[in-house]
């Protein structure tokens, strides 16, 4: 997998209690990077991407805000500050339905960017958005589906 992506948990940082798993909500197959996503983001007036890491159609991992940083992905929940945020790049099928879109790679850049974060934060819960808002976000059971993932990490 390109583009590795290494923690290490200091005392003064911030506690995370969710993982949190988004879908960007664009149409299967459609290119996006966190670079686009940060210009969307700034144009809402905020001050950067609100998403910690996004994962691409072909599993290549972007770094976005700064895990040292409060996220902006789960405000109106209230769980920014205690979260880090992954989207993944899709999540609506060609008739414009919310949809598991997530591509083999992405499926697995997902799970070990998700088993590095439990390495670092071993208690924190893997949930979806959908978990937290009235949204179909991120398109799958995202609890579900990651509910064994474990603190070993591949990357």
């Amino acid at each position: 997998m390109r583009n590795p992506v290494k923690l290490a948990r200091r005392p003064n940082e911030r506690e995370i209690e969710y993982i949190i798993i988004h879908s960007s909500g664009t149409m299967q197959g459609t290119p996006l990077t966190a670079k686009d996503i940060d210009r969307a983001h700034k144009q809402r007036g905020w001050c950067g991407i609100g998403y910690n890491f996004v994962i691409d159609l072909d599993g290549k991992v972007e770094l976005g805000r700064s895990i040292k940083w409060q996220g902006a992905h789960c405000g109106a929940c209230g769980r920014n500050n205690d979260s880090i945020g992954i989207c993944y790049i899709g999540g609506v099928n060609c008739e414009y339905e919310m949809c598991d879109t997530r591509t083999p790679q992405q499926k697995l850049a997902l799970e070990a960017v998700l088993q590095t974060l439990k390495a670092v934060w071993p208690d924190a819960e893997i949930c979806g958005h959908r978990d937290f808002a009235a949204t179909a976000c991120p398109s799958f059971n995202a609890a579900r589906c990651y509910k064994d993932i474990t603190g070993e990490p591949l990357i």
